[in-house]
């Protein structure tokens, strides 16, 4: 076992000790000012990870805070914004020149589980003045839209007896701040031409190719860090996608809308009732399209709910039809196209427009063009939409009986998966950060792993033929936090 493995195991934070949450309510921000006493502990352990490592006399000191925190289950979400107020650095020893005292303006996102405090995110840039709001330097302060996944979970604390937060480093650093070795980039040049040749990639220049590979190589090392760490079958590596840094990728191909936004409410499916059976597979029994691919465009909640939408069709209706995403992207007013969405709003759209045209009809063209739909081209419509529940077992006996589910992940360790199936470290791959929406079409289990199938829609040249199967019965990633069908009657 590797030693960061044995550490969390050490520590208890091994996945499944804990349920997956409920999907956080938003609450709004409460004014500028000291910490309220609801935001003072997670606001001191945001303070201590900053400072961390740092002699006395460099660490910051807070100054004004506000902040909001979203509730499921036994956890709480602190999204908080701070100033920071850092001495100046006047030792010739560690500074080449004098600097006065300097004002920062943070972002951090605090996970309160079980008494168990995780630091999601740190952003922090030089604010201009130390009132909240006014101007900063470019690129400071502001939160960003997709977390950095490799510095996420960067420490836990417990409740000490004496109040004070014992705490310890996070695997997670692991992941991006071990060098690589000298030789490693000249072992890695004819791996990374035979990725090439394979993905028919150009580059415009040689220094862009020479950048190009230094990501590649930095991804492999990363896969390889993320293969020890995962505790099921999976294996990561080379993939379509491994010359792009991760920023990159989770900007055009995630949906970090799914977190942010509460979507309109559906209302609780009825409990199908029976048990599920022991495996399931709807790909066998003609309820599954072919697997697409979204292209550059963030569309992943379009496909999700088409595939839904084409199960329900097909067990309602007896006709297997393949169903446009383009629509959804032109013609969803509440979705932002290739920017996010959610499938609670898509589900509105369709039944606001009055159905959904074929692929065939309205094809898919990979980004937001005007409106096209034409209601006497609609072959397919639907009912309603409703939220379903977040227990596995109850999850598996209704798509059982009743077909493909829309579901949203966590998509940590996606971009380097190959085969196998996926079950990462919790805190790597928290059910708290859902960014990319996809399909449930079966489950079973792998030499007496139990697993969900799960079509994804990046082409067949990703996974298992694009397909992606993720440990069944841990909460997963968040698998079972957002799911949700289309009602066809």
């Amino acid at each position: 076992m590797a030693p960061w493995l044995q550490l969390l195991s050490l520590l208890g934070l091994l996945p499944g000790a804990v349920a997956a949450p409920a999907q956080p309510q938003a609450a709004s921000f409460q004014a500028w000012g000291p910490p309220s006493p609801e935001l003072l502990a997670p606001t001191r352990f945001a303070l201590d990870m900053f400072n961390r490592g740092r002699a006395a006399g460099t660490r910051a000191v807070l100054g004004l805070v506000r902040g909001r925190v979203r509730r499921a289950g036994q956890g709480s979400l602190f999204s908080l914004e701070a100033t920071l107020e850092e001495p100046p650095c006047n030792d010739p020893t560690v500074c080449r020149l004098p600097a006065s005292k300097k004002t920062l303006l943070c972002s951090f996102e605090v996970l309160d589980e079980l008494g168990k405090h995780v630091l999601l995110r740190k952003d922090c840039g030089p604010v201009d003045t130390k009132v909240p709001g006014a101007g900063r330097a470019q690129g400071a302060g502001e939160p960003k839209s997709a977390f950095t996944q490799g510095s996420m979970i960067s420490s836990l604390s417990q409740p000490h007896p004496d109040s004070r937060n014992e705490t310890f480093s996070s695997v997670l650093s692991l992941l991006n701040e071990d060098p690589l070795p000298q030789d490693l980039p000249v072992k890695m040049a004819s791996i990374f031409k035979n990725f090439v040749i394979t993905y028919n990639r150009t580059y415009e220049s040689k220094e862009e190719a020479r950048w190009r590979l230094s990501v590649f190589v930095n991804n492999m090392v990363r896969a390889q860090k993320i293969q020890a760490l995962d505790r099921g079958t999976a294996q990561y590596g080379v993939t379509k996608f491994s010359d792009l840094t991760e920023e990159e990728f989770r900007t055009i191909y995630l949906n970090p809308l799914l977190r942010e936004e509460p979507g309109n409410k559906m209302k609780q499916a009825k409990s199908v009732g029976d048990l599920a059976p022991p495996e399931w597979d709807w790909r066998s029994k003609g309820a599954v399209t072919k697997v697409k691919d979204q292209g550059m465009c963030g569309s992943c909640w379009a496909f999700s709910v088409t595939g839904n939408v084409e199960g329900q069709w097909f067990l309602n209706q007896g006709t297997l039809l393949s169903l446009s995403e383009q629509e959804l992207l032109d013609c969803d007013k509440m979705d932002k196209a290739c920017m996010g969405g959610l499938p609670s709003n898509a589900y509105s759209a369709i039944k606001n427009l009055g159905g959904l045209e074929t692929e065939d009809d309205y094809s898919y063209r990979g980004h937001m063009q005007a409106c096209n739909f034409s209601a006497e081209k609609a072959k397919v419509y639907i009912n309603d939409s409703v939220e379903l529940s977040q227990n596995e077992q109850k999850l598996a006996a209704w798509l059982a009986k009743r077909g493909p589910i829309s579901v949203a992940i966590n998509a940590f360790g996606m971009q380097f998966y190959r085969h196998g199936i996926s079950r990462p470290l919790r805190p790597l791959c928290s059910p708290w950060l859902i960014d990319h929406a996809v399909l449930l079409v079966g489950y079973g289990n792998r030499s007496d792993i139990p697993f969900w199938a799960i079509k994804n829609s990046w082409g067949t040249d990703w996974g298992e033929k694009g397909y992606y199967y993720l440990h069944r019965g841990s909460g997963a990633c968040g698998v079972n936090t957002m799911a949700s069908s289309a009602v066809v009657d």
